[in-house]
């Protein structure tokens, strides 16, 4: 999962999975908002051909496109109205089938839209049959985003003090109170708007791919409406019932630990990089003693950027590195030449590149409307131990990070049973990464002891998200033909191996 609180650097180190604010009255919290407006039709909207675009406009994807116009708050149709865009790829073969399956992106805070453009490849077998749908989630992509305003480039090179966060985030709440009721942009009211767009587009059943967040939001909709769900793909799998935010960094640094071990098990690894655990404690030791200066060129503009690389820089490029397969197998061979030369240029370079690609694409004030409602307001600090968080690379910034946006941005509507533990017998594919540092396998065990009807696989050494696995798009097809786990071969995933590790710039061993 991922998410942001206050200055959006630091957002993706400190809240990358959700965050949250100020309570409501009980009665709008407590009324389960799919009982809101459930008696409206929409009408049917003007779909027109259009383009996906990939954020780094690498690729562009055909399809669909249309607007759904809904109640920005569900008890009060007649006021402020937004537009929820979407977007539809038909299926390629002309009798297709009837139920499509809609994408749910992460972040929270990240567009349908977006995500798909970024990996539609790997839905090519699906697509075959199916129509893919896209629904950019309420305070997303061209969904009446709550996008803050742009950081001061200079303070986002140091990190952020509480009074920097707190600032950050009374601006940015400040620039969307025009535009936005923060309050309205839960998952508990994006599930509705979900029916409410499989309705419009006439299907009867849908099946849901799912991934980190987007998880938690398939659930949700298969909690309230059951009979619409045909079946659910979870990659990166968060339970109803977790409450996320204290636990993070714990899981990080687990899965660091995890990853620097496998380096040096391998012998090429170990042979060229040393142990690269000791290099990790070697830059953790002296970043504690005193910040570095550093002259880097910017990555994207060339142009000269001078700033001192800290704790909370490397804590960074950790937390992001470990996310996906590119940059995990380049973070040994990072930590290693840092670490003989004391030249911290290529990590504050790696700094810049990884809060960019992650930042740019997540919507922050919907991601703190999200975590605050839904996470941090369920909080309870007696079940955190701040001394084993403080050992961990993220410390406890992370968790305090979040603490403080929320103190701040407004809580919204959150069903009761929404942490309920759901209990279904849809068929389930549940996917996880063993070296996951934000939805680790055991949260997937915990949502499947109520999925009757589920498989989960891991695949060994990966991290999160698990899409892109080789294979698994035969997979994923498999699964949503027959709706069923039972005789589904996933044996090709055993022979899955992530990226294997760079021991010099040139790349990995051959």
């Amino acid at each position: 999962m991922h998410f942001t609180p206050g200055r959006l650097s630091f957002a993706v180190l400190s809240a990358l999975i959700l965050a949250c604010g100020t309570p409501i009255g009980a009665d709008a919290a407590s009324t389960p908002t799919s009982a809101i407006g459930s008696d409206s039709t929409p009408g049917a909207p003007q779909l027109t051909p259009c383009q996906l675009e990939h954020p780094q406009r690498l690729t562009v994807v055909a399809a669909q496109c249309g607007e759904l116009t809904v109640a920005e708050d569900p008890t009060h149709p007649a006021g402020r109205q937004i537009r929820l865009s979407f977007a539809r790829i038909p299926a390629i073969n002309s009798h297709k089938q009837p139920d499509p399956l809609f994408v749910l992106a992460g972040g929270p805070g990240m567009a349908a839209t977006t995500f798909y453009a970024m990996v539609a490849p790997v839905f090519a077998r699906i697509h075959r049959d199916r129509d893919i749908v896209l629904l950019d989630q309420r305070g997303t992509g061209k969904s009446n985003p709550l996008v803050c305003p742009d950081d001061n480039a200079e303070t986002d090179l140091r990190a952020a003090s509480d009074t920097d966060i707190a600032q950050e985030t009374r601006r940015c709440l400040a620039a969307l109170s025009a535009q936005a009721d923060v309050r309205q942009y839960t998952t508990s009211i994006a599930v509705n708007d979900l029916e409410r767009l499989r309705q419009t587009l006439g299907y009867q059943q849908i099946n849901f791919y799912g991934v980190s967040y987007g998880t938690r939001v398939a659930q949700q909709y298969l909690r309230r409406f059951p009979q619409r769900t045909r079946s659910l793909i979870l990659d990166g799998v968060v339970p109803p019932q977790l409450v996320l935010g204290g636990a993070m960094a714990l899981d990080a640094e687990h899965s660091l630990e995890r990853i620097l071990a496998r380096c040096a098990r391998e012998p090429e690894c170990r042979s060229r990089l040393g142990d690269p655990q000791q290099d990790y404690d070697s830059l953790r030791a002296t970043l504690r003693s005193h910040p570095v200066p550093v002259s880097i060129a910017d990555p994207l503009t060339g142009e000269a950027s001078h700033f001192e690389f800290t704790a909370y820089h490397l804590a960074t490029v950790l937390r992001l590195s470990i996310y996906s397969a590119e940059p995990t197998a380049l973070l040994p061979l990072l930590l290693h030449k840092t670490s003989a030369s004391n030249d911290f240029s290529p990590l504050a370079t790696q700094f810049l590149l990884l809060t960019r690609s992650y930042t740019d694409v997540v919507a922050a004030g919907m991601n703190n409307t999200v975590t605050c409602s839904e996470d941090v307001a369920f909080y309870d600090p007696k079940t955190v131990d701040r001394a084993a968080l403080a050992n961990t690379f993220l410390g406890t910034a992370q968790l305090d990070g979040l603490l403080t946006v929320c103190k701040i941005w407004p809580q919204g509507p959150v069903d009761t049973d929404f942490h309920a533990p759901l209990h279904s017998n849809t068929p389930a594919l549940l996917l996880s990464g063993s070296d996951d540092p934000v939805t680790p396998p055991a949260y997937a065990e915990e949502a499947r002891r109520g999925l009757t009807n589920s498989l989960h696989i891991v695949l060994k050494d990966f991290g999160h998200g698990q899409i892109a696995a080789p294979c698994m798009d035969r997979v994923m097809q498999q699964f949503i033909e027959h709706a069923s786990v039972a005789g589904l071969d996933v044996s090709c995933t055993n022979n899955d191996k992530p990226m294997p590790f760079f021991i010099s710039l040139n790349g990995p061993p051959p």
